[in-house]
C-alpha cells in the first residue's frame, strides 16, 4: 500500500505531537516534585522552633519564619499555576493527538 504525501505529513505531525506530550509530561513531573519539596519545606518551617536559614547561592542566611513562609507560599502558588498550565496544554495536545490518529486510521482504512 502506497502512503500519500498528506498521510506522511500527518504521521510526522502525530510523532511531533507525541514528543510534545512527552516533554510536557516530564516538565509537569519536574514541577510536581518541586511543589512536593516546597510543601515539605513549608511543613518543616511550621514545625520549627529554632532559627531558620535559607540558602542564597552558596551562602546560608538567617531569616524569619514569616518571611520564609511567605516566600514558600508564593513559590507554591507559582508552581501550582505552572502545573495547571502544563496540564491544560497536555489535555489540548492529547485531544489533537487522538484526532490526528483517528484521521490517519480513517485514511488507511480507505486505502484498503
Amino acid at each position: 500500500m502506497k502512503i500519500t504525501k498528506e498521510l506522511q505529513e500527518q504521521i510526522k505531525e502525530l510523532n511531533l505531537i507525541e514528543q510534545q506530550v512527552q516533554n510536557l509530561s516530564l516538565q509537569r513531573q519536574t514541577f510536581q516534585m518541586e511543589l512536593n519539596e516546597t510543601e515539605s519545606a513549608l511543613d518543616e518551617v511550621k514545625n520549627s522552633n529554632n532559627g531558620i536559614y535559607k540558602i542564597i547561592g552558596q551562602v546560608m542566611i538567617k531569616t524569619t519564619k514569616e518571611e520564609i513562609s511567605k516566600e514558600l507560599k508564593e513559590k507554591k502558588e507559582i508552581l501550582a499555576l505552572r502545573i495547571k498550565s502544563i496540564e491544560n496544554q497536555e489535555k489540548f495536545l492529547r485531544e489533537k493527538l487522538e484526532k490526528t490518529k483517528k484521521s490517519i486510521e480513517e485514511k488507511l482504512e480507505k486505502k484498503k
